[in-house]
């Protein structure tokens, strides 16, 4: 019996335990939200698709979870410039979150903003090791990435790390081109809006952030052992500590098995530092 655990079941929960069920990677999902009447919409969807799925919510049974996504919390409207400013907010969330999973002993994905301080408090919160816990939104990164590069006319791979927000780290060096610093801070700019536009036209993100989601838990049940980008908590990886940072890691059913340390252009390495000294500053805020 494999078992999935949705703590926030809003737009992005609920497509994600969608896409769950029907792509039939778990036995049974426990779905939590602290808005009652969505819950239960959610939880009846679910069981109107026909799907031979259990679907419970009880939250008892979310300390048994083979992988617990933690996407609950404010989420970013047009009126929330960066997803860094949610940090305050979300806070609580996240301890909250953290109530269910002492001496947890499956794998985290944190998917609510800003995830990267959010995954490295409940690494804190939790006393967990640090493999356990997976931060998403590089792959949806990178993804954007690719397509902004493929307007350009660049092929290549398309890999992006750094902190999901606006300081994001575009690995250029990595197509095999010669991008020029004019160019790669127009794309870079482009990817730091392009959630906005989904934003105020539907309200947020879903089939993008639910999709990647999805690949990052199929990664983990099935041992893929396959490089994603995905925020980790560093400890002298890229130089960097006391943060999680997006950065390129092997995920497999105990997490994050291995970063992957990649040379990075002098470019990348001036966005690099930054991000991480951002991050730290925000991670800061669960040491106290």
């Amino acid at each position: 019996m494999t078992l999935l655990a949705i703590f926030g079941v809003g737009k992005v929960g609920g497509e994600t335990a969608f896409l769950a069920a029907a792509l039939g990677l778990v036995d049974e999902i426990v779905l939590h939200d602290a808005y009652e009447p969505i819950l239960r919409a959610q939880v009846l969807d679910l069981k109107h698709t026909g799907i031979d799925i259990t679907v419970t919510t009880d939250t008892a049974a979310m300390q048994d979870a083979d992988i617990f996504v933690f996407a609950a919390g404010t989420p970013r409207t047009p009126d929330i410039k960066t997803r860094a400013d949610l940090l305050e907010a979300n806070i609580p969330v996240a301890k909250r979150c953290s109530e269910h999973l002492q001496g947890f002993s499956g794998v985290v994905i944190t998917v609510t903003n800003p995830m990267d301080a959010n995954n490295y408090g409940l690494w804190k919160m939790m006393g967990i090791d640090r493999r356990q816990c997976i931060g998403f939104g590089g792959q949806l990164d990178s993804a954007r990435f690719a397509r902004f590069l493929s307007e350009a006319g660049i092929r290549g791979p398309a890999w992006a790390i750094g902190e999901h927000g606006e300081r994001q780290v575009p690995l250029f060096s990595k197509t095999g081109v010669d991008v020029g610093i004019e160019e790669r801070e127009a794309i870079l700019s482009r990817m730091r809006g392009a959630s906005m536009e989904v934003i105020r036209g539907k309200g947020g993100t879903v089939f993008g952030p639910a999709y990647h989601i999805v690949t990052l838990i199929r990664a983990v049940l099935e041992d893929r052992r396959e490089v994603l980008s995905c925020s980790c908590v560093l400890d002298g990886e890229y130089g960097l500590s006391g943060c999680s940072l997006g950065v390129p890691a092997r995920i497999g059913r105990e997490g994050v098995i291995g970063i992957e340390e990649w040379d990075l252009d002098a470019w990348e390495e001036r966005k690099m530092a930054e991000a991480g000294a951002f991050v730290q500053g925000l991670c800061r805020r669960f040491d106290v």
